[in-house]
């Protein structure tokens, strides 16, 4: 098998995973929220309902496609499509396991290993903004634009506090390559002092309080509750995506479980060792490096349906914060938490050296 050809499967699969999880991430939201609220959740297609998602799927997909007569048609179906291009294609940065050798060669579990792979998420999520900014404009509804700019405004805060909380690990890693902080998290002393077996030197040990902001970044950024503002629908309808039906609505309620999903990803890497597991160099040397390949895809599918999970509990746990104070806690609490982290992180690295 030629490169080329382990990529295009590569792709395939991560599209298909992704799509999968978040099909299914909307029958676990149902299934945790009957769980906290006493009650039975989806029961009806198929055993334990697992086949609601498909049936919600077909339903998108028959249900009257409405366009409002003023308007911009072109920005109207382009605002969800790029919302679900930019949470799908921030995937292909990432490093989804160790490599697996095949027929002698060994493959890379990541679509595309580039230098500066936190800049790359990073740069997309900038830019999935505008598929929300779009959408709403191009409604020509008040409430619709009114959601889009709550977003825009969420978004970009809550960016700067999770920039911020990244540099940390940038720093202590030396590298804006996801594969090369993941491989640092491998083997290493917690703070120098205490041995950790292979697998478990994870950076969430070093940066606790980077990994807090950076979560409360990552639910304002997913759009989940408390900071789910412009879908506030006490207060704005549905906001930006008021005037959507059939499957572009769909493709906005599924690109957010799909960045809900690959924020976890990311936060996986960056924090809790990737694929690392404990003793994946003994299982690597002893079982082959294969067998050590597939338990990393398992631990770090694991970790993230975890992460998945607990966005999900936080969803039906918390009220919602007023705008007023999403906005003070991004610029007035969480910026000045990453910068002071930051400036003690230095200050260590300068000391003692990474």
């Amino acid at each position: 098998m030629d490169l080329l050809t382990f990529k295009l499967i590569l792709v395939l699969a991560l599209f298909l995973l992704s799509l999968t999880i978040a099909a299914y991430s909307t029958w676990a939201e149902r299934k945790v929220a009957s769980i906290m609220q006493d009650r039975i959740g989806p029961n009806r297609a198929g055993p334990f309902g697992l086949l609601q998602p498909l049936a919600d799927g077909g339903k998108f997909f028959f249900k009257e496609d409405f366009t409002p007569a003023n308007a911009e048609k072109f920005l109207f179906v382009l605002g969800p499509a790029l919302v679900m291009f930019i949470s799908l294609i921030t995937g292909a940065v990432i490093p989804w396991g160790k490599s697996l050798n095949i027929a002698g060669i060994s493959y890379d579990l990541q679509v595309a290993n580039i230098d500066v792979g936190v800049l790359f998420i990073i740069g997309m999520a900038s830019i999935g903004v505008y598929g929300i900014m779009i959408g709403g404009w191009a409604s020509n509804n008040k409430y619709s634009l009114l959601g889009a700019i709550r977003a825009s405004s969420q978004m970009i805060s809550y960016e700067l506090a999770m920039g911020l909380a990244l540099l940390s690990i940038i720093m202590m890693a030396g590298s804006l390559d996801l594969k090369e902080i993941t491989e640092s998290q491998t083997h290493g002393k917690l703070w120098g002092i205490i041995p950790w077996v292979s697998g478990m030197n994870w950076n969430i040990f070093y940066q606790p309080i980077a990994f807090l902001v950076f979560f409360v970044a990552a639910l304002a950024e997913t759009n989940r509750h408390p900071f789910d503002l412009p879908e506030c629908e006490s207060e704005l309808v549905t906001g930006y995506s008021t005037e959507y039906s059939s499957m572009k609505l769909g493709l906005y309620m599924f690109g957010e479980y799909v960045n809900m999903f690959i924020s976890n990803a990311f936060m996986v890497v960056l924090f809790f060792g990737g694929y690392n597991y404990p003793g994946i160099e003994w299982v690597t040397q002893n079982w082959g490096e294969n067998t050590a390949g597939i338990l990393s895809i398992v631990a770090f599918l694991a970790k993230t349906v975890i992460g998945i999970l607990i966005f999900m509990w936080i969803r039906w746990t918390l009220p919602r914060f007023r705008y007023d104070q999403l906005m003070h806690l991004g610029w007035k609490t969480l910026i000045p938490m990453a910068l002071v982290n930051l400036l003690i992180t230095g200050a260590v690295i300068l000391a003692f050296g990474n």
